[in-house]
């Protein structure tokens, strides 16, 4: 995220903010970046110990949903692919709001409008029915990212913009070793197996989740075979929107 520019942050007004807090910061990646752009204080907020082993302090362990901050304790409260994981994330949303003096941010995904393109013909169309399956099993919506004003305005804030940012990810040699590895459990069809519950979750029969699978692995050894002549190449597009309101 944001290695190839980072416009889609400038309602944020970074470069003016005294404390940031980046709540749901898990292992840091948003987190570096606020550091980078903003000259105040930036604190990270998760409820994982373990992941906020791996973001340099001021950090704080803490609940989304409770945030352990009295009213306007910072002038901006940002958050990154958090509420999409959340059940009730106006819930979030509202805390964000008492915390902020100022705004609030949120950086979301549409995982509904991903796109794939590969050099391996079925991969687009079966990326997208897998992706489909999933989505419908899943019980948080994972695809607010473009509707995540709404929220902000049944907080009470005054939505200031809506920015999309294109997460692009590309695949090609020579391949790193979690291209190798993600290719691997294509073919193996650990990948599909990861997501089961939620596929099964929605209206997918285990016989419609078998021959997902067998056309999941195929899909895996035509990958191997390409990578392996170095011919694979794959872009994967993930649309995010960056949301700020104003208290």
């Amino acid at each position: 995220m944001w290695e190839g520019s980072r416009e889609a942050l400038t309602d944020l007004d970074l470069a003016e903010r005294e404390s940031v807090l980046d709540v749901g910061c898990g292992t840091g990646v948003l987190t570096r970046v606020l550091r980078e752009e903003c000259p105040g204080e930036v604190v990270g907020l998760d409820a994982d110990p373990a992941l906020l082993q791996a973001v340099d302090p001021p950090v704080v362990r803490g609940d989304a949903t409770r945030l352990p901050f009295r009213e306007d304790a910072v002038d901006l409260v940002v958050c990154q692919a958090l509420l999409i994981n959340l059940p009730d994330p106006s819930v979030a949303v509202r805390e964000f709001a008492r915390v902020a003096a100022d705004a609030v941010a949120v950086v979301e995904p549409d995982n509904s409008a991903v796109t794939v393109e590969s050099t391996v013909d079925d991969e687009p169309a079966l990326a997208r029915r897998a992706r489909e399956r999933y989505l419908d099993g899943v019980d948080t919506d994972v695809a607010l990212g473009a509707s995540a004003a709404a929220l902000l305005d049944d907080a009470g804030l005054d939505v200031v913009s809506t920015r999309r940012y294109d997460q692009v990810r590309r695949t090609g040699p020579p391949y790193s070793e979690s291209a190798i590895e993600a290719a691997r459990r294509k073919a193996t069809g650990e990948a599909l197996a990861d997501n089961r519950a939620e596929i099964l979750a929605g209206d997918a029969s285990e016989a419609d989740y078998d021959a997902l699978r067998r056309e999941w692995r195929s899909l895996g050894r035509d990958v191997v075979e390409q990578m392996q002549n170095e011919a694979y190449e794959r872009t994967e597009t993930v649309p995010f929107f960056v949301t700020v309101g104003r208290v």
